[in-house]
């Protein structure tokens, strides 16, 4: 398996882990101050990002198409299903390095289209989600709620004390 796939992987078992910590209503949770975001929007936004990745069509995603399934938000099973379409999908892929894709995406001045590796792409999901995590991390910490992975929000490359 493609090097990239399994650090992909190993980066959404963290929330496969997480969520089997979690009940639905510390998911919902939007009590934790300055945003009032809750762990399950994270995630939601972590797998719809994925999601819009893996069912490109030709060769064209949309970032700002994105599913925004809000029972994903609201509820653990739900989250796992979602989570577990993705890993199949990861799991299929081949041959895919190099492919170019057109994305569309806003990045703060209307859409635009950039031109992506599928690699390239994917290594930005991955990213994105470890940041995610981070900001996960400060609502669980509010929440009181410890998981038991010290690298959870942690950039790999991150200097550890």
């Amino acid at each position: 398996m493609n090097l990239l796939i399994k650090s992909t992987l190993n980066t959404l078992q963290k929330a496969k882990s997480l969520l089997t910590l979690l009940t639905n209503e510390q998911l919902r949770d939007e009590s934790i101050s300055p945003y009032h975001s809750s762990v399950g929007s994270h995630l939601r936004h972590i797998f719809d990002f994925y999601d819009c990745i893996l069912n490109a069509e030709q060769n064209k995603v949309d970032l700002t198409a994105r599913k925004r399934n809000i029972d994903v938000e609201k509820d653990c099973n739900s989250a796992k299903c979602y989570l577990d379409e993705i890993i199949v999908k990861l799991n299929e892929l081949k041959d895919f390095v190099e492919v170019e894709l057109l994305v569309t995406d806003d990045l703060g001045l209307g859409k635009m289209e950039i031109k992506y590796s599928f690699s390239a792409l994917l290594a930005q999901a991955n990213s994105h989600t470890i940041h995610h995590y981070a900001i996960i991390n400060y609502i669980l910490n509010g929440l009181n709620i410890k998981i038991e992975d010290d690298s959870f929000g942690f950039n790999p490359t991150t200097p550890k004390k």
